[in-house]
């Protein structure tokens, strides 16, 4: 992923984290090569917080770049 590239990815599964990811739901995905290594993605949850979660929890997504101003613009 690029320093300055939003990435977005959608919650598939929450388990063992039911309050902190929501099903289904869009989240912003920060760079993190390390816990990349280690098969885990770091975003940012219902806190507003940056954690890490299993990788595997979630699905990437492509967001047209109008979506993607609007996304960024609303938090």
């Amino acid at each position: 992923m690029r320093r300055n590239e939003k990435n977005f990815v959608v919650c598939v599964s929450n388990k063992g984290y039911p309050a902190s990811l929501e099903l289904r739901k869009l989240y912003q995905v920060l760079p993190d090569e390390q816990a990349a290594k280690l098969g885990q993605i770091r975003v940012v949850d219902e806190s507003g917080q940056d954690y890490l979660y299993p990788e595997q929890y979630f699905a990437p997504v492509q967001l047209p770049q109008a979506t993607e101003k609007a996304v960024l613009r609303a938090r």
